[in-house]
C-alpha cells in the first residue's frame, strides 16, 4: 500500500509540475484564439451568433447614438487586438487592460435583455445566456495571466514559499 501511495505522490507531483509550467501559456494562447476568432467573425455580417446582441447592447449603452454598422467593426477590431496580444505574448498589460475594459460590456445583455438571456430568470440561461456566463472563465484566465506579467509564476510546492 505504501508503494502505491509513493507512486501516486510522484505522479501527482509530476502532473502538477507540468500543469504549472504550461497552464499559463496554454491559457494565454487559448484566450488569444478565442478572442481573435470571435473578433474576425464580427467583421462578416451573420457569422457571429453574438453580433446582434452585442450591437444592441452597445446601442443601449450609447442611448442609440452608436449604430451597429459602427459598433461591430470597432468591437471586432478590439477583440482581434486582444486575441493578437495574447497570441503573441507582447504588450500583455495593454492586452489585459483591453480585456477588462471589454468584459463588463459582455455581461450587460443579462441585465438589458433578460428575456433573451434567460428562460427562467435568474436560474435558467438560454444558449445566449450561457455564452455570456462563460465569460467569467475568460475573466478568471485573464486575472491569472495578469498576475504573471511581472515575471510571477505558479509554484507546485507551497512549502517552497516558506523557505
Amino acid at each position: 500500500m505504501a508503494t502505491l501511495f509513493t507512486w501516486f505522490t510522484r505522479l501527482d507531483r509530476t502532473l502538477t509540475t507540468v500543469m504549472a509550467r504550461s497552464g499559463i501559456q496554454f491559457s494565454r494562447i487559448a484566450l488569444g484564439v478565442i478572442f481573435f476568432w470571435f473578433g474576425v467573425l464580427k467583421f462578416f455580417p451573420g457569422l457571429s451568433p453574438a453580433q446582434d446582441l452585442a450591437a444592441r447592447t452597445i446601442s443601449t449603452l450609447s442611448f442609440g447614438l452608436i449604430p451597429a454598422f459602427i459598433s461591430l467593426p470597432i468591437l471586432a477590431t478590439w477583440e482581434c487586438a486582444i486575441g493578437l496580444g495574447f497570441l503573441s505574448g507582447k504588450f500583455l498589460r495593454i492586452t489585459i487592460l483591453l480585456l477588462f475594459l471589454q468584459m463588463p460590456g459582455t455581461l450587460l445583455p443579462m441585465i438589458f435583455f433578460p428575456n433573451e438571456t434567460f428562460t427562467v430568470f435568474p436560474i435558467a440561461p438560454t444558449l445566449e445566456g450561457q455564452y455570456i456566463i462563460k465569460n467569467f472563465v475568460l475573466i478568471g484566465a485573464g486575472l491569472i495571466i495578469g498576475a504573471t506579467v511581472r515575471g510571477g509564476y505558479l509554484i507546485t510546492e507551497p512549502a517552497a514559499v516558506d523557505r
